[in-house]
């Protein structure tokens, strides 16, 4: 594996020097791009808005369909359910159909299951139609890492460090639009994330050009063999551990804090602040002075800690370690998604489905378990639970960190940005 992976880091390494600061504002620099880039990534912050969208909004909508928090639930359920299916499908369809037009296919069905959304009669049917959504959302992310980086001018550090501003700017903006048009009713929140996206699909449709399709074509199958990597599985099945108690925090809290959309959608935008900043700054810092393994096991105790709080203190306590899970959040998806890419020798987008294959399960889980062991037991087993979690993942470091500790002493921080959105889109 190290000797394998040296040339690729040593011509990265000869290549560096040259290119230019993405901060730069001459031309090649992040606000010198061309039209193409700037309309994928304004779209991919839409898109990325999708995730928490819902945040504010679940007691409205449960008390506008007569629901109850774990029928609602489900909509974070189907929506992560069809996104971890669809990784096994994104790369053969964008591989065989070409990055424009898989981005197309995706916004178009975010276009059509969003604006659904917005008209359903019953939970069932704003069920069925997040399920589309994630469909469509999964086509899109997937894709739009590596179309701005084909179309960004001046080398990829730039184009990397917009896509990068659209991920934080999305996931923390996501639950403020939510707030801000549920407020009026649960239904706004979706037809403006449909009216946005169709304003992407046009404007992708006019400034991005067709995109050269992949040397190779990729089969469904290759995210299931690369599994068959030790470390790989390992990096994988510690991750879905994570994601229980990552979206246990954000599906169940908003019942637990019961607030207005407007309040509940300030928490998590403070959230989303928090996950962005420390993702893409923090992170890496940390890793550098203490190493990859050290901060994972570290990060998920702590955030084991916080949840726990979260759960058994005072409504003060649970909203400020509902904005402070951010941090541990941030944190472990940088440390876990450069683990992933780099103990595997498979394709990095390859791998990346492969992981996110399986930890995207526990994405769909935690939703669906999280009430169902509220109305079981109380209040407060959920969040037991998912502290549980995130210590198992831990344990998984821990015990499997001779399959993880080569290749992560060789992580260079200076990859930590790309690598950590390669792998959170894809």
């Amino acid at each position: 594996m190290g000797a394998s992976k040296a040339p690729a880091q040593q011509d990265h390494a000869q290549q560096a020097p040259a290119q230019q600061d993405p901060f730069d504002t001459g031309a090649g620099g992040i606000l010198r791009q061309p039209k193409a880039v700037w309309a994928t990534a304004g779209a991919s912050v839409v898109a990325f808005m999708g995730i928490g969208l819902v945040d504010p909004i679940l007691p409205s909508i449960a008390s506008g369909l007569n629901a109850t928090a774990s029928q609602v639930s489900l909509l974070f359920t189907s929506y992560f359910l069809i996104t971890a299916i669809a990784m096994l499908v994104t790369g053969f369809v964008s591989s065989r159909i070409g990055g424009k037009k898989t981005l197309l296919l995706g916004l178009a069905l975010v276009v059509v299951f969003a604006g659904l959304s917005g008209t359903s009669t019953s939970v069932g049917e704003l069920v069925g139609f997040r399920a589309g959504w994630g469909l469509g959302n999964a086509l899109f992310v997937s894709t739009a890492l590596a179309v701005i980086v084909g179309a960004a001018a001046g080398g990829s550090a730039a184009a990397i460090l917009l896509y990068e501003s659209a991920l934080g700017l999305g996931m923390a903006c996501g639950p403020l639009l939510g707030a801000l048009l549920g407020d009026a009713s649960w239904r706004y929140p979706f037809f403006g994330t449909a009216f946005l996206m169709a304003v992407g699909f046009l404007c992708i449709t006019v400034f991005l050009k067709e995109q050269p399709k992949p040397a190779r074509k990729t089969s469904l199958l290759d995210p299931i063999k690369a599994l068959g990597h030790g470390g790989l599985a390992s990096a994988a099945v510690s991750a879905f551990f994570y994601n229980y108690t990552f979206f246990t925090v954000l599906a169940f809290t908003p019942f637990v804090l019961d607030m207005t959309p407007y309040k509940s959608g300030a928490v998590f935008f403070a959230w989303g602040v928090l996950l962005a900043v420390f993702s893409v700054i923090v992170a890496p810092r940390m890793q550098e002075r203490f190493g990859s393994l050290k901060v994972l096991g570290g990060s998920l105790v702590l955030l084991a800690a916080d949840v726990l709080v979260l759960g058994y203190g005072n409504h003060t306590a649970a909203i400020v370690c509902t904005i402070l899970s951010g941090a541990f959040i941030g944190v472990n998806n940088t440390v876990y998604t450069e683990l992933a890419l780099g103990v595997s020798d498979a394709p990095r987008p390859v791998a990346s489905a492969g992981y996110n294959f399986v930890r995207w399960f526990a994405a769909a889980a935690a939703p669906y378990f999280a009430p169902k062991i509220e109305e079981w037991s109380d209040i407060h087993m959920p969040f037991v639970v998912a502290a549980v979690t995130a210590v198992a993942g831990a344990l998984v470091v821990v015990v499997r960190r001779k399959a993880l500790t080569h290749e992560a002493e060789e992580l260079e921080p200076r990859h930590a940005t790309e690598d950590s959105v390669t792998v959170f889109a894809n």
